[in-house]
């Protein structure tokens, strides 16, 4: 019965709908006619602004053009005082002119190279030259005998000058130039003091005066014009005001002339041109935004579409689909804004992926980009609809809940994402094992920007991966603290490293039988100033982590094989880091280390733990089968505290094994620590590797394990590490019975 009702409802809803197209139609093209006539309008006061911006333009070109005839003209009436300036010091501080103008017998020197100077000369057309008391020893003009005096011809200016110089005080050059009034017009002047080029002086000869004299005439005046580009430049000689001009100034301030030119009006010259072709152009631009704007509607909605799913597009990392970096803060902002508004919490996670680096070496960057896919696939599965998902880069990647439970939420996500990376992902037919380190942050009601909370969540995954990876890790205060220390260590260290710090200390390594010592081990110590001893494993970990390891091995190896220069009958033994040992560069820092100190090879034994070796096969045997060949051994460290196997041993080839403390210590505990010890010694036999045993404290745990068949035992019972002074005690020490021995 309802079925009337409907009809009527879908009738009235029909019309309403076509008269909300019709209204909407009347109102697309009200809008469209008032945007054309506004346009219309716009484009008439462009039209007006763009012809009064001509205007603007000719009256600033032609006020620019005078600008510049001004600076010009003034540049070149400075450059005209310059250049006799520049001219008579090269006149006057001259050693040869120090000799003559003050020799008695000096006269035809001075004419020579001071009055013949004048004859069409464009330096200067006068040259004087002036005793201590303004007597005339020279005077000529235009290359003869000047017929006038001194005083008539320059009247009280010259003095004027040369009273400046007199009374200039020390460390002031002895020279000044400007223009002046002569009898033939204006000039510019010069007066020196003749000197050496040193500016040295017999005080007993008194002082003598050079004047220089350089007039303006039309000719010069025009000469200078086509220099300097100034229309029509002339000299004149009257005082009346001319539309452009420049005044010609003495020392005392008073206007001698002036320099006058003509504006060639560029800005109308300009205008002139344009103007007809500015207007057409104007007519046919009219005309084209009229087309234009018909279809420049469709293209700016196409292009508002587009911007948007571009906009979208570059909030996304191409190659997992998640968000990227910008995505991630963009996210993050609506998600601290909302927090702020009602309070709930922000939680940000922030992972590394542990072993992506291996995969990429051992499967290729393919294999790696299908993990990125497949973990971030993983994410999808494994987050809730609302959470933010990004990654930041290579193999990190972030995850953000808001809400009042975002806290627990956060925490369930890493214990499930723990779970997941505990299984192995398979990739096509490829099996990858891999971990992840975690952090977390949380800003509460948005009191936390996105910056600080990424920072934070870095600082606590850091922190998880320090501790061995696989675990998640929440932000702490004292994280930052602990950074700072560590920072500090890591620069201090480096200071260290440079300035020599790190010294090199040596632990003997005894032969089992005749317990004579038979080889060192060397060992990195650090007494960091204002702190103390350093513990090895804190700041080897520290250089690892900074950069600074290939630079403090290759430090400690250069030491260490230099001191055992002096112990030839003795290998020393040098721990390398496997940050070093990955290094391609490695085996020729070997190679260099024993040509600069001249150690043998054979001497030389690198120990190596078994972590490297068994996460890095390849490219372990590689480096090893390099090493070997330049004739050094390759001992295993620490076998026994991981996880090596009988294959490992036989495939690598190592020259020693060198057994962990920690079976040796194990001793003590009884148990079936000795069957272990023994079976251990017993497989490096069977493979032919010779056995060292280190850690030995006490004369028991010696014979067990020279029973067991070590070949070499290390320990605190026969020797803490020494410095070098120490090892050559021990030795003469060792050597003082057998030469007793010969002697008798």
């Amino acid at each position: 019965m309802f079925r009337p009702h409907h009809g009527l409802l879908r009738e009235c809803a029909s019309t309403f709908s076509v008269g909300q197209g019709s209204m909407r139609m009347i109102g697309r093209r009200s809008a469209v006619a008032g945007v054309l006539f506004a346009f219309a309008l716009i484009v008439i006061l462009i039209t007006a602004l763009v012809l009064s911006a001509l205007t603007n333009v000719t009256q600033m070109a032609n006020r620019l053009d005078e600008e510049r005839s001004l600076q010009t003209a003034r540049g070149a009436l400075s450059t005209f005082v310059q250049q006799l300036g520049a001219t008579l010091n090269d006149y006057a501080a001259w050693d040869d002119a120090a000799r003559f103008v003050y020799a008695a017998d000096g006269a035809d020197w001075i004419i020579s190279n001071y009055g013949n100077m004048t004859v069409n000369s464009e330096l200067f057309d006068t040259a004087v030259v002036l005793d201590d008391r303004d007597g005339v020893l020279l005077a000529y003009q235009n290359g003869a005998p000047a017929p006038w005096s001194v005083g008539s011809y320059f009247g009280a200016s010259i003095s004027e000058m040369i009273n400046r110089i007199r009374n200039a005080g020390p460390g002031t050059k002895p020279e000044m130039a400007g223009f002046i009034r002569t009898r033939d017009g204006i000039a510019a002047a010069g007066v020196a003091l003749v000197r050496k080029k040193s500016g040295e002086l017999d005080p007993a000869l008194g002082k003598r005066y050079l004047v220089f004299v350089r007039h303006l005439t039309n000719e010069k005046v025009g000469k200078l014009g086509q220099t300097y580009l100034v229309n029509g430049l002339s000299l004149n000689t009257g005082l009346a005001a001319t539309p452009y001009y420049v005044d010609i100034v003495d020392a005392h301030g008073e206007i001698l002339g002036k320099l006058t030119w003509t504006s060639i009006m560029p800005g109308d010259v300009s205008l002139n041109e344009v103007r007809p072709r500015v207007l057409t152009a104007f007519a046919i631009v009219g005309v084209f935004f009229l087309v234009l704007f018909v279809f420049g509607l469709a293209v700016i909605r196409r292009l508002r579409r587009e911007e948007a799913v571009m906009r979208e597009e570059l909030l996304v990392d191409r190659l997992s689909g998640l968000h990227n970096r910008p995505g991630l803060f963009d996210g993050l902002k609506r998600m601290t804004e909302m927090a702020s508004a009602d309070g709930s919490y922000v939680k940000l996670i922030y992972l590394d992926l542990d072993g992506f680096k291996d995969v990429n070496d051992s499967f290729g960057h393919e294999v790696g980009d299908l993990l990125i896919k497949a973990f971030a696939a993983a994410l999808r599965v494994l987050a809730p609809r609302d959470a933010l998902l990004a990654r930041l880069g290579g193999d990190e990647f972030a995850i953000a809940f808001q809400g009042p439970n975002a806290r627990i939420e956060g925490r369930m996500f890493c214990e499930a994402l723990l779970e997941l990376v505990s299984e192995p992902f398979m990739l096509g037919d490829r099996v990858a094992a891999i971990g992840c380190s975690i952090g977390m942050s949380v800003s509460k009601g948005g009191d936390i920007n996105g910056e600080e909370l990424l920072r934070r969540a870095d600082m606590a995954m850091y922190e998880a991966k320090e501790g061995g990876g696989g675990r998640y890790f929440a932000y702490q205060a004292d994280l930052d603290a602990r950074r700072e220390e560590r920072k500090q260590l890591e620069a201090d260290l480096k200071y260290g490293i440079d300035n020599h710090e790190i010294r090199v200390a040596f632990q003997p390594v005894v032969n089992t039988l005749t317990r004579r010592i038979v080889g060192v081990e060397a060992l990195a110590r650090w007494d960091r100033p204002g702190y103390g001893p350093v513990s090895p494993d804190l700041f080897i970990a520290a250089a690892e982590s900074s950069g600074l390891i290939d630079k403090l091995g290759i430090q400690v190896m250069r030491t260490a094989l230099k001191e055992a220069a002096a112990w030839p009958d003795l290998k020393i033994a040098v721990n390398i880091s496997p940050v070093q040992f990955r290094n391609p560069a490695f085996a020729g820092h070997v190679v260099q280390l024993l040509e600069e100190t001249g150690i043998a090879p054979e001497r030389v034994m690198l120990e190596m733990t078994e972590g490297y070796f068994i996460h890095h096969p390849e490219r372990a045997q590689a480096a090893i089968e390099k090493l070997q060949q330049i004739g050094v051994s390759i001992a295993l460290d620490d076998f026994g505290s991981g996880f090596a196997s009988t294959g490992y041993l036989r495939r690598f080839g190592f020259d020693r094994m060198k057994i962990d403390k920690s079976l040796v210590e194990a001793l003590d505990e009884g148990g079936r620590s000795l069957e272990m010890l023994t079976a251990t010694v017993a497989l490096a036999r069977s493979l032919g590797i010779p056995v060292t045993a280190e850690g030995i404290e006490t004369e028991d745990q010696a014979v067990i394990l020279q029973i067991c068949g070590c070949d070499e035992l290390q320990g605190y019972l026969f020797s803490k590490p020494l410095y070098a002074a120490g090892i050559h005690q021990l030795l003469a020490q060792q050597n003082a019975p057998l030469e007793q021995l010969k002697a008798s």
